[in-house]
């Protein structure tokens, strides 16, 4: 795949400025690497992110996950806010430790014109295990 259209100090201004609701707390989500093929972002722990059990909720994980998927999308093409997610398919593996940070590490696997194709694992924090994979195809409108 091509260069980085946008570095990650970049992405995290686009970002800012048109999608800050993505950005839920005060840096709870931080864009750690981006290169135009693949990305890694963090999300901090917060209580908020569990369900009952101790256990980090699957709608925090889709959330996370749907999102490195946009950012290393953006990554890719550069600035275009109205790429949208068309699917987004997650399997959840294990448990995500309470307390601990979650990992997204995003892949694009296809890049077309009209549709781009990726994978997200989720990890909790320092583990390689994975706690859920993802795979997401997003839109791409004509610019």
């Amino acid at each position: 795949m091509a260069d980085a259209k946008m570095s990650v100090a970049e992405l995290e201004a686009f970002l800012h400025a048109e999608f800050p609701q993505a950005f839920t707390l005060d840096g709870d989500i931080q864009i750690e690497e981006a290169d135009g093929d693949s990305c890694r972002l963090r999300q901090r722990f917060h209580h908020r992110m569990l369900r009952p059990g101790g256990t980090v909720s699957g709608p925090t994980l889709m959330a996370l996950a749907d999102f490195a998927m946009y950012v290393v999308l953006l990554s890719a093409i550069g600035p275009v806010g109205l790429a949208v997610t068309t699917n987004l398919n997650i399997n959840f593996l294990r448990k995500g430790a309470a307390g601990e940070d979650v990992l997204a590490v995003a892949k694009l696997l296809k890049l077309g014109k009209r549709l781009a194709v990726g994978e997200v694992t989720l990890l909790s924090g320092d583990s390689p295990d994975p706690i859920a994979h993802v795979t997401a195809t997003y839109s791409i409108p004509n610019t």
